[in-house]
């Protein structure tokens, strides 16, 4: 092998590699950022189970997961194989995303013209980290936080602004006008039909002909707690899958630990119970409340698919990629929600598949609009304009 050779070679490693680092970073972002723990302090990772910050010999992406075989040297606590996978995955994004840039001069040496594609690889390794972070949060707390949303589409606009290519624009200005036109599409496209979906679909109601029992109870203290009515058993996961869910329970009868209420009205929260009777309006915490059931004569339980965090999240996507990408994405998204949904339903998975937020499917959309949708938008469109 010749010198230029060996040096290709170790900057393609050291592409993946990057990534690879930057996905450990993304841990600590996704561990901490839902908690509002801080990034920066304490500035070392530290282990989730007896807090021992991790001297930096032992946490080198990758290798340190599989030399200390997913245990925490300090107490050998088991340490979640998704730390390594999270840097595996940002490793291979990264790596994919210099291969396709840098592969567009591959009919010449692509290397006399890093400064042309060095700052779109740069733009897209950011712009994957944001998507990749998002994800992980979204699957855990079923949030996206604006840190990611918002910010991210800040900097998406700056980036399109640096780089038009990314909206495949030419100059700095229409680069920055279409990322801003972009970003409020997929702000305001995905928002209406949020929207519109709460109208049609966003309740389900259940009206008894009889007062039926409704009691919220926890068989299990290690376990979340469960609202059971009439023939009915929801896991508190599937009703509340953000803070803005709420289940509204019109009561004949309703007892709060030692009180009882009449004919009223409760709207159960995640974290909360309000207990509505005429015009008064009464608050309780959850936490301090050990007994809770009623005679109910009607249930309304939430049904959203999408949250406003998907909105932003959408936004943020379009700032980096285009009015285009807006739209292969929501598209993209909604079908592969569906395929994943019917695979859950013939696997017998159907409940754990409907715990999955919409975000991470936003994000699957968008990865392949970067690697793949201008091609398959113009294969689409060459065999329809054939017909």
């Amino acid at each position: 092998m010749t010198r230029f050779q060996i040096l290709d070679t170790l900057l393609h490693f050291l592409a993946f590699y990057i990534g690879a680092g930057i996905g450990s970073f993304l841990n600590v972002v996704i561990y901490r950022l839902p908690l509002g723990i801080s990034v920066n302090n304490p500035k070392r990772s530290f282990c989730p189970s007896c807090k021992y910050q991790i001297p930096i010999w032992q946490n080198i992406p990758l290798l340190s997961w599989l030399l200390l075989r997913g245990k925490c040297a300090n107490c050998s606590g088991k340490i979640s194989i998704r730390y390594f996978m999270v840097e595996l995955l940002t490793g291979v994004m990264f790596y994919l995303v210099f291969l396709k840039v840098s592969g567009e001069y591959s009919n010449v040496d692509p290397w006399p013209y890093i400064s042309t594609w060095g700052p779109q690889v740069l733009c897209l390794w950011v712009f994957m980290s944001l998507l990749i972070s998002g994800t992980f949060i979204d699957i855990d707390h079923f949030i996206l936080p604006h840190t990611i949303t918002i910010g991210g589409a800040v900097v998406g606009v700056l980036a399109s602004w640096w780089v038009p290519a990314l909206v495949d624009q030419i100059t700095h200005t229409r680069g920055l006008l279409i990322s801003l036109a972009s970003a409020a599409l997929g702000l305001g496209g995905l928002w209406l039909v949020v929207e519109l979906g709460k109208l049609a679909f966003g309740r389900k109601k259940f009206v008894f002909e009889k007062d039926e029992s409704w009691e919220v109870t926890q068989p299990d203290d290690n376990e979340p707690p469960v609202v059971v009515f009439g023939a009915h058993n929801y896991g508190w996961a599937d009703l509340f899958m953000r803070a803005t869910d709420r289940m509204v329970v019109s009561c004949n009868e309703l007892q709060v630990n030692e009180r009882t209420f009449g004919a009223v009205t409760a709207e159960l929260w995640m974290e909360k119970l309000k207990v509505r009777d005429g015009s008064s309006l009464e608050e309780f915490a959850l936490e301090g409340v050990k007994i809770l059931k009623a005679r109910v004569t009607q249930v309304v339980i939430p049904r959203e698919a999408m949250g406003f965090g998907d909105v932003l999240f959408l936004m943020m996507i379009g700032a980096f990629t285009g009015w285009q990408a807006v739209l292969f994405t929501i598209l993209a998204a909604s079908v592969l929600g569906t395929v994943f949904a019917v695979i859950h339903r013939v696997t017998g998975k159907a409940e754990w598949g409907a715990k999955i937020p919409f975000g991470p499917y936003l994000a699957m959309g968008a990865v392949i609009w970067v690697f793949y949708g201008p091609q398959f938008v113009e294969w689409y469109v060459s065999k329809t304009m054939w017909r």
